[in-house]
């Protein structure tokens, strides 16, 4: 089933269930995959730019959070929060720390690298290989952390 099939079966989900806070989150992903598809007629939409899009949106609602819980806003930070947690759902699962971990030793042993003047090399491989499964900023500090 493809993410486009699976956002609608959910969306006619959420409408039966009338629950608004899944419904708004869906509906936004569907909105961001509409406007991928029609910004660029030649442009195919991948399996890698549904997971970007995905990750764009989460990435913007936790921001939102944040910002609402810096103006005492703690209602909407939690309205946020739960739409990443919805959006998260059609994202791949996450790997765990130890399987990161242990797919970072891999790339560093295959790329040589020993000190953290080679972890722009780890991190573009690692970047490449772990779209999708890990963030990138939690990478990078597992990267730091095994580099040093």
């Amino acid at each position: 089933m493809s993410l486009e099939e699976k956002i609608m079966s959910a969306l006619k989900d959420a409408m039966k269930a009338k629950n608004t806070l899944r419904l708004e989150a869906i509906r936004a992903i569907k909105s961001e995959l509409l406007l991928a598809k029609t910004a660029d007629a030649a442009v195919v939409i991948s399996d890698e730019l549904e997971i970007k899009i995905l990750q764009k949106l989460v990435k913007q609602r936790k921001e939102s959070a944040l910002i609402y819980q810096n103006q005492s806003r703690p209602e909407l930070a939690e309205n946020e929060m739960k739409q990443a947690e919805i959006i998260e759902e059609f994202l791949p699962k996450q790997l765990s720390d130890e399987e990161l971990e242990a797919v970072l030793m891999e790339i560093m042993r295959k790329s040589g690298a020993t000190s953290v003047k080679d972890m722009g090399k780890v991190m573009g491989l690692a970047n490449h290989e772990l779209k999708g499964k890990a963030d990138g900023r939690r990478i990078s500090d597992f990267v730091k952390k095994l580099l040093s």
